[in-house]
């Protein structure tokens, strides 16, 4: 079982939900970003995705670009993400890591080489926003060769003919985005939400997670009892934002992400 397998099987076991922590590499510095990534389990997060910094992230908000634009400013690129999860694994080889972006910096790095490195730093999965299976043969089979997840997104516009391809090569989780627009904007709708989850999950027994719009405790609590898991990003983005330059960044983000996994 791959580390993402064992996360999800033991949280079923005990009965709990997945906390899915995003944060972005290099945001708002590599040391502090270094120190939060190493936070983030101790404070409860179950699996963690970092932000690969990209100059045009199409399915992201406010927040989540203008962390991405500070980690770029940082001078932080792809080696310094995978650099960054090679150091959290010298400490932590239980948590799952996903990293999660978008395409171009990954064709630039080269597919086959990003995907060798990846897995050599320890990175469990990858989710690539821009990349629908009609347009993933690049990079999918070389993913799935050297032994990582290629996680896909599916929204509340997903039918069941639609999701029959989502879910032709997807493993590790199925993340549902679970409003039409960006993150960290809307909330989600989670009568209408669970009702389409339902439906997914007579389809796949892939672990089904939400994402987008979850922001609070009381919207992961919600969020929780109709997904095996929650993803929450912009949120603890905003986080680090408004508490960059103090010293208590750290044990902000780490109350954050305890009172979210308090509430699931």
């Amino acid at each position: 079982m791959t580390r993402i397998e064992k996360t999800f099987a033991a949280l079923k076991t005990a009965n709990k939900k997945a906390l899915i922590t995003f944060v972005m590499a290099g945001d708002p510095d590599r040391a502090a970003s270094q120190d939060i990534l190493s936070a983030l389990p101790q404070g409860g997060a179950d699996l963690i995705e970092i932000g690969m910094p990209f100059t045009d992230p199409m399915a992201d908000g406010p927040a989540i670009q203008a962390a991405g634009l500070r980690a770029l400013k940082n001078g932080v690129g792809l080696k310094h993400v995978l650099s960054m999860v090679q150091q959290f694994r010298a400490k932590n080889t239980e948590t799952p890591v996903i990293l999660m972006g978008y395409f171009n910096p990954v064709l630039a790095y080269g597919c086959s080489k990003f995907v060798q490195d990846a897995a050599k730093s320890g990175v469990d999965g990858l989710i690539i926003v821009d990349l629908p299976p009609e347009e993933s043969d690049e990079l999918a089979p070389l993913a799935k060769t050297a032994g990582l997840d290629f996680i896909r997104l599916m929204t509340p516009t997903t039918n069941d003919a639609r999701l029959k391809t989502v879910l032709r090569d997807a493993s590790g989780f199925l993340y549902y985005v679970s409003i039409t627009g960006v993150t960290g904007t809307k909330s989600a709708d989670v009568t209408a939400v669970g009702a389409h989850i339902a439906q997914v999950k007579k389809q796949t027994s892939l672990p089904v997670v939400a994402g987008f719009g979850i922001k609070t405790p009381a919207d992961a609590k919600a969020m929780s009892q109709i997904a095996d898991g929650i993803v929450v990003g912009s949120a603890i983005v905003q986080t680090i934002e408004t508490n960059q330059k103090s010293q208590n960044l750290k044990e902000n983000v780490f109350n954050q992400i305890s009172a979210l996994k308090q509430a699931i």
